[in-house]
């Protein structure tokens, strides 16, 4: 076992090492060669050392190069190489952290990630949280806990009784909502197309004058880091508003919540600790290796109700640890040893240069940009940077173009009725090197296609 272990791991070190010299997205001969891995089952097994030297030869040349630093699509971290070995040890325990009897050190340190999480977004100090796969899930997490207490104030239990004779939930959402809000939305029977949609600013931000009188059970889904312009709902007004109704306040923080880490970008997001619950992935700002979200929840009764499995003989009851009791999951990877070790090396200065760094990379994207003549569409808050070339034909060739070169990686959007090109500065491995040269392949392959 030992050597194909530490074949893995020097097979690895030279990915890494050399990520940064590649392309980003890779090419078509790459692609097609991950034919090799298809084929029938064998009717015996292969020496490992095999199975890991192909995996390397046809599956490293055909991954995207978001571990680099020139990957600016999808706001994707790179995974910090303290919290990838992090991972690989935890990897080796297999620890399964459903309850603290199968994993007294994955649980500890899971609880000790979130205490930290917590402290240094400054929630509130009764939440509680728990390790779940990305923000997706996390929405889903919370707003079970809020469908829990906005039908338990009128007298419903909908974990006994579920949904098809529960009251009516108005559940209120900005236009700019994100999609796995909404998938939270539907699988959770609240319909999706039931939403009430509100208007919103031209940056994205949820206007508090156009929040409607409410009454009976109320969820209000707000936004911290639009996934296009990197804005935020001004969470402390609607709460405020709505809070007197007996209205429930989720804060959908993907991204955007890791920049209340910074004093400098605090003031942009102010408020939120007055929500009732909160969304945020780790794999993207804390770039810990994927899958890692995390939720919190003020009313932790309501979300140890919405996630209560029922009694099992043969499962232990709960203690301390058992983060079973707060997520849809039950037996779980050990998420929070990769959290632990980022947060520990990199410190409260560390997520703050972090947090900064990258915003400072989005601004110069967008000076680089608008200097050479093109349309930057949004105001450059946090990391986000909105760009056009002109008609939506000719950004979208653009678009392509820029991925087909290679330097770096963008993805597109539409904002407002106009096709960008979306940047997104999430990595830790971004240089301003990096930004210089990916702007220069920008600029150059757009200029041979825009129109004189």
């Amino acid at each position: 076992m030992s050597n194909e272990l530490s074949d893995a791991a020097q097979r690895a070190q030279h990915y890494l090492e050399n990520v940064g010299k590649r392309r980003v997205a890779p090419d078509s001969i790459s692609i097609r060669a991950l034919d090799e891995l298809s084929g029938p089952l064998p009717e015996t097994g292969e020496e490992a050392e095999l199975v890991i030297a192909d995996l390397d030869r046809l599956g490293s040349p055909a991954t995207v190069a978001s571990a680099g630093g020139r990957y600016f699509g999808f706001v994707v971290g790179s995974g910090l190489p303290v919290a990838l070995a992090a991972n690989w040890l935890a990897g080796s325990w297999n620890q399964n952290v459903a309850m603290e009897v199968m994993s007294p050190v994955g649980s500890r340190l899971e609880r000790v990630a979130l205490g930290w999480i917590r402290d240094v977004l400054a929630l509130p100090s009764e939440s509680q949280g728990a390790f779940v796969t990305g923000d997706t899930l996390a929405n889903f997490t919370a707003l079970a806990a809020a469908r829990h207490e906005v039908l338990r104030k009128v007298g419903y239990d909908v974990e006994s009784q579920g949904m098809s004779r529960a009251p009516s939930v108005t559940v209120l959402v900005g236009n700019e909502v994100h999609v796995s809000v909404l998938r939270a939305i539907s699988l959770l029977g609240l319909g999706r197309d039931r939403v009430v949609r509100l208007p919103v600013d031209e940056q994205g931000r949820m206007q508090v004058d156009q929040l409607p009188s409410v009454s009976g059970p109320t969820i209000v889904c707000t936004q911290v880091g639009n996934v296009n312009t990197g804005t935020s709902d001004p969470v402390r007004e609607i709460s405020r508003r709505v809070h007197p109704s007996g209205a429930w306040v989720h804060v959908d923080g993907a991204f955007g919540l890791w920049a209340r880490v910074s004093p400098g970008r605090r003031a942009q997001i102010d408020g939120v600790e007055e929500a009732d619950s909160w969304a945020l992935d780790c794999h993207k700002w804390l770039n810990v290796p994927y899958d890692s979200g995390a939720v919190f929840v003020r009313n932790s009764d309501a979300l140890r109700a919405a996630m209560a499995a029922g009694p099992a003989a043969y499962l232990p009851s709960g203690g301390e640890g058992d983060r079973m009791e707060f997520t849809p999951e039950m037996s779980r990877r050990a998420r929070g040893v990769d959290v632990w070790a980022a947060l520990r090396y990199l410190g409260r200065s560390g997520l703050a240069d972090l947090v900064e760094r990258c915003c400072a990379h989005a601004r110069l994207f967008a000076d680089r940009l608008t200097a050479a003549g093109f349309h930057v569409l949004n105001d450059v808050e946090l990391n986000q940077v909105l760009v056009s070339f002109g008609s939506d034909a000719v950004t979208r060739a653009v678009i392509s173009a820029i991925q087909q070169e290679g330097t770096c990686w963008c993805g597109g959007t539409v904002w407002h009725g106009t096709t960008a090109m979306r940047i997104s500065v999430s990595s830790w491995a971004t240089t301003e090197t990096d930004v210089e040269r990916s702007v220069e392949a920008m600029i150059r392959v757009a200029k041979e296609l825009v129109p004189d």
